[in-house]
């Protein structure tokens, strides 16, 4: 016995609004023709009104799942699949977005550098601050304590050094207010790190000696520490001890592990501490020495990205002081190509003290190989 379309109305699940039905009933029709069928004789097959069949297909009528499931059982097609309704797409919570472009920001500083990226994420971290309403929320003091760490170091890769000291000094504020220990270890290895870029070793010493001494501190933070106490030994001009801890700090990678560990310190491994060194002896003015180390570190690094160019820019800082220079042309090379692809300042004003040295010191036809390589605008 036919149903009515009321009936049908009464009794099925009909799709809803937000589907757009048109698909549907282009595709029926394009059946209905194939087949050489009437309406009657698709009705009659479907136990349907064919009124009601006949408003699905001209527009007026939603069809129903349940139509649509037994046209295909008729017919073998896959009609149903017209009314399915598209995924929502859901708006993104305010700390999704925030999340999503801080690991956006972050993976376009490792392909890219960070240059281009470090005022919107001070932006982000700005308007982040000033929507905390109160200190209460300590799971949200934390988020933005990362966001101004993250901020902080993009800043410190784009060459903005007040700013990210700024940054960094925000923080490890914010952790501390948020009960977030290991945020306010990761602040403070950056502020040590920073200050051993700028040459203030005093300041890098004191950080480095808390996170080395303090017996809550995970082993790979401590690890840090040391490497962090290496560098700002080195730069007082202190061989002996700096060599020592960047020793330690190389043999300790292994047993340092543990399930302590921050999340943050998962970049620590041996091209970092290897990279160190070379870097330690470079302040200590042992070029030569440096260079096998630099040069392993190149080896470890991803190419092409971030840590590329910084690495490249290193050995050719020590290439040049020894004299290196067939060994300096293919590094020039090499970074020519990948400044087509990074922009980081900090490497770039690196970079400019390494040609002043080619240019004064080097053969003519390197000056002019790297003229040609490099173009820093």
């Amino acid at each position: 016995m036919l149903l009515t379309c009321v009936d049908r109305l009464l009794t099925e699940t009909v799709i809803s609004t937000g589907v757009d039905v048109s698909d549907f009933s282009e595709a029926a029709k394009a059946e209905i023709k194939a087949r050489g069928l009437s309406l009657r004789a698709v009705a009659k097959a479907a136990h349907y009104d064919v009124s009601f069949i006949s408003r699905v297909l001209s527009g007026k009528q939603k069809p129903s799942i349940d139509l649509a499931k037994t046209l295909d059982r008729l017919w073998g097609t896959q009609l149903v699949d017209k009314l399915r309704e598209p995924a929502r797409i859901e708006q993104p919570s305010p700390n999704d977005y925030v999340r999503n472009a801080v690991a956006h920001f972050l993976e376009h500083d490792n392909r890219h550098g960070g240059d281009h990226v470090a005022s919107a994420a001070k932006q982000v971290w700005k308007a982040e601050q000033k929507k905390l309403s109160s200190y209460e929320d300590k799971k949200r003091l934390s988020d933005v304590a990362e966001i101004a760490e993250v901020a902080g170091w993009l800043l410190f890769d784009a060459n903005r050094q007040e700013e990210a000291r700024q940054a960094f000094i925000e923080s490890r504020h914010l952790a501390q207010l948020a009960g977030d220990k290991p945020m306010q270890w990761f602040a403070l290895d950056m502020l040590a790190m920073q200050d051993v870029q700028s040459g203030n070793p005093g300041e890098a010493l004191r950080i480095s000696e808390e996170l080395m001494t303090n017996p809550r501190v995970p082993g790979r933070v401590a690890l840090l520490g040391r490497v962090r106490h290496a560098r700002a030994l080195a730069l007082t001009g202190d061989r002996t001890r700096a060599l020592d801890a960047v020793e330690r700090a190389q043999g300790a990678l292994q047993d340092s592990i543990s399930n302590r560990d921050p999340q943050w310190a998962w970049w620590v491994d041996e091209m970092e501490v290897i990279g160190h060194r070379g870097e330690a002896l470079i302040s200590l003015g042992d070029y030569k020495g440096a260079l096998p180390h630099l040069q392993r570190a190149n080896e470890l690094v991803k190419p092409n990205g971030r840590g590329a160019l910084y690495y490249s820019v290193a050995e050719l800082t020590a290439l040049a002081q020894v004299g290196a220079w067939r060994e300096s042309e293919t590094t020039l090379s090499r970074i020519g190509v990948i400044l087509e692809s990074v922009a980081s300042s900090r490497s770039r004003a690196r970079l400019k003290g390494a040609l002043r040295v080619i240019e004064r010191d080097a053969p003519d036809w390197l000056k002019e190989h790297a003229r040609e390589a490099v173009s820093l605008g």
